[in-house]
């Protein structure tokens, strides 16, 4: 299959529609990136690979960075990490106080903010060195070395008023276990990573295999558990866009508000696409329409 003239007649089709969307302006590094960029990567369990636009530059994965951080916190925890957070989709916005208060300072689900903290937390629990660790296991998906944007993490840090109002709600309800600022910085840290769309899809290739790199061989995650975070992204990705996002698309995966969406197909590929600027749910406008074009056009959907 010709997958560079797909992404290329896909793109010619969706570059027609007024991008109403808008890059990320509530962190002030986000909104300095170039709103016109566009990337795609598709890299096949078979080692197959194929770009387009902008796809081998770095760019913030943001919440895209939440599904590693939670494959590695459920390999150390197994199934008592899901007594501190849910698996339900959150309906409500993804930095929600309101529903937090509400369920008692237990997460909706991984992927919202105060979920993410929830996880930042155990890792700091678990890990001797939380974010050295953690980048570590990340370059050891990706097979080359990724890092952390300084910049965009003490970005974060200058206007992370919700997040911090989060995880003192939760640390309320006993929910939060280590220092507060401890916390904070090794989740800001985790949502600065700079990939590109071909080191991010490489990345995320263990969820289309089962739990299993496949460069490496190792067992990342085994074949259940796999299967529960894939079942995750598919309900929970994509902020309170989840539901629509997989009736249109109909693939697992998760976005980040820099722009970025990965989706994995099981037993067959990982792709992400990057388009910095955002809809109203903090979605991707472009990514999204580009995914739905392309799940439509090959019939690569899991339904």
């Amino acid at each position: 299959m010709d997958f560079n003239k797909i992404f290329s007649d896909i793109y010619n089709t969706i570059k027609k529609v007024e991008n109403t969307g808008k890059v990320a302006q509530y962190i002030p590094e986000l909104a300095l990136v170039d709103p016109e960029k566009f990337g795609v990567c598709l890299v096949r369990l078979d080692a197959g690979k194929f770009h387009f636009g902008n796809a081998n530059e770095k760019f913030s994965i943001q919440s895209i960075a939440k599904v590693l951080s939670l494959t590695m916190a459920y390999e150390i925890k197994g199934e008592k990490l899901w007594e501190r957070v849910g698996v339900e989709p959150s309906g409500t916005a993804f930095n929600s106080l309101v529903q937090l208060e509400y369920e008692k300072g237990i997460p909706r689900n991984p992927f919202i903010n105060a979920g993410a903290l929830v996880i930042a937390d155990i890792l700091v629990s678990e890990l001797e060195n939380p974010k050295k660790e953690f980048l570590a296991f990340v370059n050891q998906l990706c097979h080359t070395k990724v890092n952390y944007s300084l910049q965009v993490a003490e970005s974060e840090k200058s206007c992370a008023y919700t997040n911090k109002a989060l995880i003192n709600l939760m640390k309320s309800f006993g929910n939060i276990k280590n220092d507060i600022n401890e916390v904070m910085d090794f989740y800001f840290h985790l949502c600065a990573i700079e990939m590109t769309c071909e080191e991010l899809s490489q990345t995320f290739l263990y969820l289309a295999n089962d739990g299993v790199c496949p460069l490496s061989q190792k067992v990342i995650i085994d074949q259940s558990k796999s299967k529960r975070i894939n079942s995750i992204m598919q309900l929970c990705g994509f902020y309170d866009e989840a539901g629509e996002f997989s009736f249109k698309v109909g693939l697992p995966g998760k976005s980040g508000v820099g722009g970025g969406i990965v989706v994995v197909r099981p037993h067959k590929f990982s792709m992400v696409v990057w388009s910095p600027r955002l809809n109203a749910k903090g979605n991707s406008f472009l990514g999204t329409k580009f995914l739905e074009l392309f799940t439509t056009k090959i019939d690569y959907s899991i339904f």
